[in-house]
C-alpha cells in the first residue's frame, strides 16, 4: 500500500500500475482513508500494488543487508542504492521493505531497485565493519561485488564475513560509528568516484570471493517478496 501521489507518480514512471487507486473524493470518501492510513493525516491517494510487479534481476552492485531492523534505514539505503545503479538483498529478519515507513523512505526507489535473493548476490564482498577492518579507501572495490551492511547494534557476525574482506570507514571525528544508512551511501559513492576516474576500481587490496554464508537463509531462503 502507498500512501502517496508522488509515490504513486514513481511507480507509474517505472511502468508499475496499481491494482486498485483509492482517490479521496472521487471513488472513496476522505474518512475511509483516514481510518486506512498509517499517516498522520489523511492521504488524498492510496495505491495498492502487487508485488510480483515489483523489478527482479541481478546488477554489478549489491548491498546486502543483514539484520537491519529499521524501516527507515531498509528504505533510505533502498533510496541510496537507486542512486547509484545498486541491488538490495535482504537477510532474514530485516525490516519489511514494502512496509509503509520503508515506502516512504526509499522515496519511490522500492519500484525502481530490484531485490534480490541472499544467496544470489555477486560472490566477491567486502564486510563493513566499525572496527578492525582494512580502510575503505584502499580496498579494491571493483563490480561485480556485494557490500555487506550490518544492523547498528550487532554488526556483522564474523562467521558471515569469513569469505569477505573486511572494510572501515575511517572516522576523523569523536563518533564511535556510523549509522547503517551513511555508511552504505559512503561506501557507493567510494565505489563510484573511483569509477568515474578509472575505467576498473584497481586500487588496493582485493576481496576474496564466496557467495555469504552464516545466514538462516542458507537453510531456509526466501525470495524478497511473499
Amino acid at each position: 500500500m502507498v500512501e502517496s501521489e508522488d509515490l504513486v507518480e514513481a511507480a507509474r514512471n517505472a511502468s508499475i500500475e496499481p491494482v486498485e487507486l483509492l482517490v479521496a473524493g472521487e471513488n472513496v470518501v476522505p474518512e475511509l482513508l483516514a481510518e486506512v492510513s498509517t499517516l498522520g493525516h489523511a492521504p488524498r491517494v492510496v495505491g495498492i500494488f502487487k508485488g510480483d510487479d515489483l523489478p527482479v534481476g541481478a546488477r554489478d552492485v549489491t548491498l546486502a543487508l543483514w539484520r537491519v531492523t529499521d524501516p527507515g534505514n531498509v528504505g533510505t539505503l533502498l533510496r541510496t542504492a537507486d542512486a547509484f545503479d545498486a541491488a538490495v538483498s535482504l537477510s532474514l529478519e530485516c525490516a519489511d521493505p514494502l512496509g509503509p515507513r520503508a515506502v516512504r523512505a526509499s522515496a519511490g526507489a522500492i519500484f525502481r531497485v530490484p531485490l534480490v535473493a541472499w544467496n544470489d548476490t555477486p560472490d566477491r564482498c567486502v564486510g563493513l565493519v566499525a572496527h578492525g577492518g582494512a580502510a575503505l579507501s584502499v580496498v579494491d572495490l571493483e563490480p561485480p561485488l556485494t557490500i555487506l551492511l550490518g544492523s547498528e547494534r550487532e554488526g556483522l557476525p564474523d562467521a558471515l564475513v569469513t569469505q569477505c574482506h573486511k572494510a572501515t570507514i575511517q572516522l576523523p571525528g569523536d563518533a564511535e560509528s556510523l549509522n547503517v544508512a551513511a555508511a552504505g551511501a559512503i561506501a557507493l559513492y567510494e565505489l563510484s568516484r573511483r569509477s568515474r576516474e578509472t575505467p576498473r576500481a584497481l586500487t588496493g587490496q582485493r576481496p576474496r570471493s564466496g557467495r555469504l554464508r552464516g545466514s538462516s537463509r542458507d537453510r531456509n531462503p526466501r525470495e524478497p517478496f511473499p
